[in-house]
């Protein structure tokens, strides 16, 4: 059934390597916007993107999630460093429901001109997590560029993207969460860090987006913020009723035309 979700994103400057710090930094915040559905941390919440991976940093912040949803009775979202099943290193992006059930994301487009690929490992299956009537795409930065992977096939109501989208490529964030928004016909919220690490600066620029490419919600400045707006999945199918372009999608086609 349909439902109006209240969204916070939780826009953090990183300490570097420091989980602890970040935990605490996360939920001081969290205290200041209290009451949403469900949080939405950075990538690399707990360390900064390119931290070493060490076994707190694999394990504690996944524990403090699921602590802190049990507790606030919300859903929260964020990227961790990950340790699979196989022993690989992955990139991973957890949505832990207040229940204490959970489904994750790994990466699938790892930054290669930063050197991701050499120490984790690709994903190779989208993820869509269920909360509250709404369907969530999970997506992780470097994804953002990349329309093919993240096509509407029926499956999601939001887009959430984690991310450290460095200040030089600002506007290349602004313009591309917009467009996955009106091309997917779906709410985009997107969380990306502020302040600085040992290779990058970061301008912020969270923001919730609406099916029409709006911008309904957005941190108004480079430092520590919460950005809070609703989404309503009603409206959200009523539009696309209305106006159905997702009908006319390249594998809408192809599904549809097989024998053809």
């Amino acid at each position: 059934m349909p439902q109006n979700v209240k969204i916070t994103i939780i826009q953090t400057d990183i300490k570097w390597a420091s989980p602890k710090d970040n935990i605490i930094s996360a939920e001081a915040m969290l205290d200041g916007a209290r009451q949403s559905d469900l949080y939405v941390l950075p990538e690399m919440w707990a360390t900064g993107f390119g931290a070493p991976p060490t076994e707190a940093c694999t394990t504690l912040p996944l524990e403090w999630m699921r602590r802190t949803a049990a507790q606030r009775q919300c859903a929260i979202c964020g990227s961790l460093a990950a340790k699979a099943g196989d022993g690989t290193l992955r990139n991973r992006l957890y949505f832990v429901r207040p229940d204490s059930t959970m489904c994750f994301y790994d990466k699938h487009h790892l930054f290669a001109c930063g050197g991701e690929d050499r120490h984790y490992t690709p994903g190779s299956k989208r993820t869509v997590a269920e909360y509250m009537g709404t369907r969530f795409l999970l997506l992780t930065c470097y994804d953002l560029r990349f329309p093919v992977w993240a096509r509407y096939r029926g499956d999601y109501d939001a887009i959430i993207l984690a991310a450290n989208w460095p200040e030089s490529r600002q506007h290349a964030w602004q313009t591309l969460t917009c467009a996955r928004a009106i091309e997917n016909q779906c709410y985009v919220i997107a969380a990306n860090r502020t302040g600085s690490d040992p290779t990058c600066r970061y301008a912020g620029g969270s923001a919730v987006i609406d099916p029409k490419g709006r911008i309904t919600a957005q941190a108004d400045g480079r430092g520590q913020q919460t950005v809070t707006a609703h989404i309503d999945t009603g409206a959200l199918r009523e539009f696309r009723t209305k106006f159905p372009v997702l009908e006319d999608r390249d594998t809408y086609f192809l599904e549809h035309n097989k024998d053809n």
